[in-house]
């Protein structure tokens, strides 16, 4: 078994990772860390909760050196939430490690008159939005032409339509030998094209086994569009939901249903984008803490989030690409753990469902009416990467039994029969 020492990971890294549980790395960490280490630029791809952050952390912090008071890594990240997190993780393994690095997280929409005064203390590792960055360096506050290090975490959002803009402006803004490590779980064709200014960077794409596969379940349910709010708060008296995530499409939307979740006596909280921090902050912690039992959110607000233990991600609206989709199901069946994604849909969302399931090889199943994390039954995966359902399993009506009640009943409403 390959461990952190065979991968140049130094000891006293390893030992913080020991004391964290984190004893073997992870199939990403184990590709990625070497070719870091050589100075090689990559394109990491591996599913969510694999352990990416920590895929280029460890090389970067090694690599860093102290005694250069000036910034020589950026990590660019799309999100606050995000962002704090690496910061954390970083300032956490530099201090416990006594490497004797400062990391600074600078985000837009904090006071920046308090970031301009921690800059004075010359931070090697800055992470942060592009936009905020680009501005302190713009003013004259942050130099970045020592640089050695570029971070894209999550770059498939940082390079989508709204955000590559401004991420090439801080990249133009670095030496032209800096390394380039990008990150997510997905790769759009368009995001990977764009990546081109930065290089030719190596390549690296880590499936699901068969194991994680099945470990994560993917059910549907058909409802009203009217009605999903109301299925919801039913499907979270019914099913033993410890630590639930629902997906909304739009900020107005999820406030409305976290409204009327709360009025049914539904513990939710919400991690919506244009919350205030600090009631974003106390949505996560609820949650991680066991206060709230669901997190409403959109796909932005969630990404990247290190959020332990999820056993159910509800689509509470239909996701609206195959990428989306496997951000969300990202959340669940994490570190060997059982896990359902449920996605709600009325009958016009069916064939969405159904071309959604043959791009991912995934057939959605009905949700039994019983439905218990024991009796979780595992998606029917086609193609090379499939994972064989249990046997004595009893199987469940598959999606495209929705089309065919239309001409056998000849009524739509009864498409909506109650699960």
């Amino acid at each position: 078994m390959t461990t952190f020492r065979d991968l140049g990971v130094s000891e006293a890294l390893i030992e913080v990772l020991a004391d964290k549980n984190i004893k073997a790395p992870t199939p990403i960490q184990q590709q990625a860390i070497p070719k870091i280490l050589a100075g090689t630029d990559i394109l990491g791809v591996a599913p969510t909760g694999t352990g990416k952050t920590l895929a280029y952390l460890l090389p970067i912090l090694m690599q860093l050196d102290k005694e250069r008071r000036e910034a020589q890594a950026v990590v660019l990240a799309p999100t606050y939430e995000l962002a704090m997190q690496i910061t954390a993780e970083a300032r956490d393994l530099s201090q416990k490690a006594d490497l004797g690095i400062r990391v600074q997280g600078l985000i837009g929409g904090a006071n920046i008159a308090r970031q301009i005064n921690k800059l004075k203390e010359k931070p090697q590792l800055v992470v942060g939005s592009a936009g905020r960055i680009l501005e302190l360096a713009r003013k004259g506050k942050l130099k970045l032409t020592g640089v050695r290090f570029l971070v894209l975490d999550e770059f498939d959002r940082l390079l989508d339509d709204q955000n590559d803009m401004t991420t090439a402006d801080v990249v133009k803004l670095l030496p032209q030998d800096r390394q380039a490590l990008m990150f997510s779980a997905t790769d759009p064709k368009k995001a990977r094209e764009r990546a081109s200014f930065l290089g030719h960077p190596e390549h690296i794409e880590i499936e699901q086994s068969a194991e994680e596969i099945a470990a994560c379940h993917h059910y549907f349910v058909t409802v009203p569009f009217r009605e999903k709010i109301e299925r919801v708060r039913k499907l979270t008296r019914s099913l033993p939901i410890e630590r639930g995530l629902v997906f909304i499409n739009r900020t107005f939307a999820a406030e409305q249903t976290l409204a009327k979740l709360r009025y049914e006596g539904i513990r939710a909280e919400s991690l919506l984008g244009k919350d205030a921090k600090q009631s974003r902050q106390s949505a996560i912690a609820a949650i991680k803490g066991g206060r709230a039992q669901l997190l409403l959110s959109t796909d932005l607000a969630a990404r990247g989030l290190d959020i332990p233990a999820v056993d159910y991600v509800i689509n509470l609206d239909f996701p609206e690409s195959a990428q989306v989709y496997q951000h969300r199901a990202g959340r669940t069946a994490r570190a060997g753990h059982q896990g359902a994604v449920i996605t709600l849909i009325d009958f016009k969302e069916a064939v969405k469902l159904e071309q959604l399931g043959k791009k991912l090889g995934i057939e959605f199943e009905r949700l039994p009416r019983a439905a218990a994390p024991s009796t979780h039954q595992p998606a029917k995966q086609r193609g090379p990467r499939s994972a064989r359902p249990t046997k004595g399993v009893k199987a469940v009506k598959p999606i495209r039994e929705i089309k065919a009640d239309k001409s056998a009943k000849g009524s739509h409403k009864k498409q909506y029969k109650k699960q």
